[in-house]
């Protein structure tokens, strides 16, 4: 048996995108503003103006530009949501777009001798114009429900769009036949240049009322953006037909004039709407396009990071394993061999090694959860077990130690292996950052003291150069480093460390005297908190 074809899902589109209420409120501004048009002119419209022929085909020519554009983005949307209404929409508006053609080419006194046009050719291509807009909002109202529900199976889109284009192409073709070739047969609307009383009693009330139907359709059943647009577009040629025959009576008169520009704006509306709404669409793509990116960025950073990390926070271990490896190899080579010596180094190594084992244990838990591991820790205990496994490396390079641990200290609760690391990478800085000093001059200072009840400050301070006070914003972003060998990570590591545990990594410096860094954690005062003596190494 073939698999059931899973229907597709109708996208985001015009069709049922929500109105705001700012786009609400510009759209009954807008229908103000047009009904205040209309009362304006309303009393002067039967008024007779000078005759410029020139002026119907040119604003004809701006309906269709307007509307073939409109059609155009409409199909688009169809293209893209596969919404049969939009395709409806899109239909009306190549249809509108079409007819404007030969309505102003058989317009008299503008083109005469084309078309092989009537004295009612005009007339009657006008009215078959402006019946399209509100059949097609018919047509696209009801469609809306249809959309609504999923077909098993949806066409090409180019076939369907390419239908529409020849039945808007033939249907135009037809109405201009019509017009031209059967016009004897249709009752007379013009007589001259006034309108007779079949447009004033029976073609403009019946165009006026197409209009007021589709117009009751998207007003009890309103909810998208389009709708209210679509509205708007129905008043204004309702106006439109009101001052055209009902008041002015006749072409060239001020009410003939305004109907023009009514016209027009019915014309305009829908394509504000579309470039409008197509802008906002893309200003929101674009943003996406940029959130997706710097996303990536920072999956790759954090990838990249969590290699060098692992690189950099296992090199300590493995640096000292080899150290202990060579001072055993040293001891056994003596004369002679030197077996204290030897089991010192190698619980040292075995030490090293639990410690390298932890170390990737904490760097999971770092780029995990952060309530992982959580245990009453001392850090006066970190900070002795800190310098005992950086003794080597402190006594090799002639540091000197002060160790200034206060007593009675709150415990605090965290991951103890995490935030050992935060005190060796602190010290071991420390030892690199005085490398260059003279051996007199390579002091440590390891301080903890208490910080109002509820919080605890650790600082590590060197004796060393210091860090330039413009640099010290930067010294915890990730790959920046001073020095020559280093990735620039121990320090945001420790940063997001602290940060974990609720509280925060400082840098001080004059850039002169030695650099100070100092963290402060929330304490949690325990029973079992044991004080620890003041040491001075």
């Amino acid at each position: 048996m073939a698999a059931a074809e899973v229907p597709d899902k109708p996208l985001v589109s015009l069709s049922n995108l929500p109105a705001t209420q700012q786009q609400r409120v510009i759209v009954f501004a807008i229908a103000a503003a047009l009904l205040a048009a209309f009362a304006i002119t309303a009393p002067f419209a039967s008024a007779q103006l000078p005759a410029f022929v020139s002026f119907n085909p040119s604003v004809e020519a701006m309906v269709f530009v307007n509307d073939l554009v409109t059609s155009i983005l409409l199909f688009s949307q169809y293209w893209i949501s596969r919404s049969r209404a939009i395709l409806a929409l899109a239909t009306g508006y190549l249809y509108t777009a079409l007819i404007v053609i030969p309505h102003m080419l058989a317009f008299p006194g503008a083109f005469p001798g084309l078309l092989g046009a009537g004295p009612q050719t005009s007339a009657w291509l006008y009215y078959f114009w402006t019946a399209g807009t509100p059949i097609a909002v018919i047509v696209y109202e009801l469609l809306r429900d249809a959309d609504r529900t999923p077909r098993p199976h949806q066409g090409s889109p180019r076939y369907a769009v390419g239908w529409s284009i020849a039945f808007a192409v033939g249907l135009v073709a037809a109405m201009t036949w019509i017009a031209t070739a059967g016009h004897r047969f249709l009752p007379s609307l013009m007589s001259g240049d006034r309108y007779s009383n079949v447009v004033v009693y029976v073609a403009n009330p019946l165009a006026a009322l197409i209009a007021a139907i589709a117009l009751a359709l998207l007003w009890f059943r309103r909810r998208s953006v389009l709708d209210y647009w679509l509205i708007l577009v129905l008043f204004s040629l309702i106006l439109n037909y009101v001052i055209a025959a009902f008041l002015a009576q006749q072409r060239y008169s001020l009410g003939f004039y305004a109907s023009r520009g009514f016209t027009l704006l019915t014309s305009m509306l829908v394509l504000g709407l579309l470039l409008r709404e197509m802008t906002n669409l893309y200003t929101r793509i674009a943003r996406a396009n940029i959130t997706l990116e710097r996303e990536r960025n920072n999956r790759l950073m954090s990838l990249e990071a969590l290699a060098a990390s692992l690189s950099h926070e296992i090199r300590q271990p493995l640096t000292a394993m080899r150290l202990d490896s060579h001072t055993a190899l040293i001891s056994l080579d003596a004369t002679p061999p030197d077996l204290q010596e030897v089991r010192s180094a190698l619980n040292d190594v075995v030490r090293s090694g639990e410690r390298a084992n932890q170390i990737l244990q904490d760097i999971r838990l770092l780029f995990g959860k952060a309530d992982q591991a959580q245990e009453p820790v001392d850090l006066n205990v970190l900070a002795l077990e800190a310098l005992r496994a950086l003794r080597a490396e402190l006594d090799g390079r002639g540091v000197t130690v002060h160790v200034e641990l206060a007593t009675e200290l709150p415990l605090v609760m965290g991951h103890r292996g995490q935030l050992l690391e935060v005190f060796l990478n602190l010290v071991h800085n420390a030892i690199e950052a005085m490398n260059e000093m003279a051996d007199h001059a390579r002091s440590l200072h390891v301080i903890t003291q208490r910080h109002d009840d509820d919080a605890i400050v650790v600082a590590v301070r060197d004796t060393g150069p210091g860090i330039d006070p413009k640099r010290l914003n930067g010294v915890f972003d990730p790959f920046v480093t001073t020095k020559s060998h280093g990735m620039g990570l121990g320090l945001s590591i420790c940063r997001t460390i602290i940060e974990r545990h609720g509280g925060q990594l400082t840098a001080h410096s004059d850039g002169k005297n030695g650099a100070l860094f100092q963290f402060v954690l929330p304490s949690k005062r325990r029973d079992e908190a044991a004080g620890t003596n003041r040491v001075d190494d």
